[in-house]
């Protein structure tokens, strides 16, 4: 008896899992009448008519999509391999069905033409120092792009920029000769204080001839300190030293 009735209770469990559907808060339903768009429900339980309704599941939370690397000539004729992620969601889920076939693939294959279209249009030293700008681009770009899809494009950040081996080198060799010049420059600035801080002691110590012989007993006191020391030293007024140099002169 049981048997007689199995085809129509399996019947009844398809009419029902078709009937009644039940979308998360994140989802929502675009629903057709015969092929013919009549709205779009959600989340929660929707009813459909068997057979006659179908419908379209919509995710509305924000995608995270890797754009792989792309083989780029910038302007200055340096070839880079450069990779990206972008950040999407669904902002109108009817047009993300009925606008275009895989909304998720046509927003990939754009961002990989935009990538590099984009970046072709600058140098090497701008697409280094200048990542901010080169993402804001990206993203208005892709935005414009993808809004008759009804995508929003949130974000784009470039994620790494791969730099042939001889450009590698030649970079590493230009920073450490920019780090040995800016050495340099702090060095001759440290001389040029200390010959100017020299120049002020030698006019102070002009001015009082006994300054100076304090300050030549303090050298000899320095020279002479420490244990083993053998030199001796025989003091010589400065002022004898002066006159005898004036003799010769006459």
């Amino acid at each position: 008896m049981l048997s007689l009735f199995l085809p129509f209770i399996v019947l009844l469990i398809l009419l029902l899992f078709n009937t009644f559907k039940v979308l998360k808060e994140y989802e929502r339903a675009v629903v057709f009448f015969l092929g013919r768009f009549t709205g779009i429900r959600g989340p929660g339980l929707i009813i459909l008519v068997p057979g006659i309704e179908k419908m379209v599941r919509i995710d509305l939370r924000t995608v995270t999509m890797d754009v792989p690397s792309q083989d780029i000539i910038t302007r200055d004729n340096v070839t880079l391999k450069v990779n990206a992620v972008v950040y999407y969601r669904v902002e109108d889920p009817q047009k993300a069905v009925i606008a275009v076939e895989d909304y998720a693939h046509a927003t990939s294959q754009i961002a990989q033409t935009t990538l590099r279209s984009v970046i072709g249009q600058f140098e090497l030293d701008e697409i280094l120092g200048q990542r901010d700008q080169i993402n804001i681009k990206l993203q208005h770009i892709l935005d414009e792009q993808t809004e008759p899809w009804g995508i929003k494009v949130s974000a784009v950040e470039v994620k790494a920029i791969d730099l042939p081996q001889e450009m590698q080198r030649a970079m590493a060799k230009q920073a450490e000769a920019e780090r040995n010049k800016r050495a340099k420059i702090i060095g001759a600035e440290g001389e040029l204080a200390a010959s100017q801080k020299l120049s002020e002691a030698a006019a102070i110590l002009a001015q009082n001839k006994n300054a100076i012989v304090l300050r030549y007993l303090e050298t000899m006191k320095e020279i002479s300190a420490g244990e083993g020391r053998s030199t001796t030293f025989f003091p010589l007024p400065i002022d004898i030293l002066g006159r005898m140099f004036a003799d010769k002169k006459e």
